[in-house]
């Protein structure tokens, strides 16, 4: 892993990820840690965000940091012109790491390029979300107590989910078996199935959302259609409510299932899931805290100890 920036779960090796699922092991044990102090953290969304901005910065309020930034690209220079380069290299004076989430894919790493302090990326398009794929990698491992040879089903927006892209990605060294359910238009790209294909990792893509493939599987990774990746409004009514999750459904599923969800959701999930123990988005929100301080630890060559 670069140490400098965290830009891609693609960076990161086995041993990259298991490490930083060690330390967020550790900040969930001990979350209230001055490590931060005198160091001020950055958060810059030009995208909206609720969990990941909050829970980044709740990572360095917990960790004794202080934070700069802004959660509305309006009220800055960029809406005045101001070029991406220009506002990270102005950021940089300021801040030990810049926390960025982006519209544009490759904002992040382009964002790294142009600046010698740490990025983290929290989000760049349809392209990676690397600080939500290690708090799914952890929620993975709370909940089943390994990474290895786990069935993932993965269910909705497979084209725009950069949740689910990076993903892929994260679990592709611990050998699982990956399930696709998708209608036509949300696919998972050819890219990310030459991905798998490259790393002999096992797939199947379904369009129908049947209670077979649930009950075969030890995580369902429930997401949301987004309105926002399209640009025509009748494709988006005909996809939105195509796979609904309902409590129902998990009637005969495997006692070790747990739901996923990189969330906000709107539909796929019916309220009544809520109250089942085999629903764990919430939780895997909750993760997001300590997934996120070993992340900053890490870009800063912080030790946790």
């Amino acid at each position: 892993m670069k140490k400098e920036s965290f830009v891609s779960i693609a960076d990161c090796s086995k041993e990259d990820i298991l490490h930083l699922v060690r330390s967020a092991t550790y900040f969930e044990q001990n979350p209230n840690r001055k490590l931060l102090e005198e160091k001020v953290c950055a958060t810059l969304f030009f995208e909206p965000s609720t969990r990941t901005r909050l829970s980044f910065e709740t990572a360095v309020n917990r960790l004794g940091g202080r934070v700069i930034g802004f959660s509305d690209a309006a009220t800055t220079s960029s809406s005045k012109g101001e070029t991406l380069k220009d506002t990270i290299k102005m950021v940089s004076n300021y801040a030990d790491v810049i926390i960025m989430r982006h519209h544009l894919e490759g904002a992040a790493r382009y964002a790294s390029e142009v600046t010698e302090i740490p990025i983290i990326n929290a989000g760049d398009g349809a392209n990676q979300h690397p600080s939500q794929t290690l708090l799914d990698i952890y929620s993975i491992y709370k909940t089943q107590g390994t990474l290895d040879n786990l069935v993932i089903t993965m269910v909705g927006d497979l084209k725009y989910g950069r949740t689910v892209h990076s993903l892929l990605n994260g679990m592709s060294h611990f050998n699982p078996v990956f399930h696709f359910v998708a209608p036509e238009e949300l696919k998972l790209p050819d890219i990310y199935k030459q991905f798998l294909d490259d790393n002999a990792i096992n797939y199947f893509e379904h369009a129908d959302f049947s209670p077979e493939i649930i009950n075969q599987s030890d995580i369902l990774y429930m997401t949301r259609v987004q309105r926002e990746r399209f640009t025509d409004l009748m494709e988006y009514e005909k996809v939105k409510n195509v796979y609904v999750l309902n409590n129902k459904m998990l009637d005969n599923s495997k006692e070790n299932l747990r739901i996923l969800h990189p969330l906000p959701r709107v539909n796929e999930i019916d309220g009544d899931v809520d109250d089942n123990p085999k629903a764990y988005y919430f939780e895997q929100a909750k993760n997001g805290v300590y997934a996120r301080q070993a992340i900053i630890c890490n870009v800063l060559n912080i030790i946790n100890s």
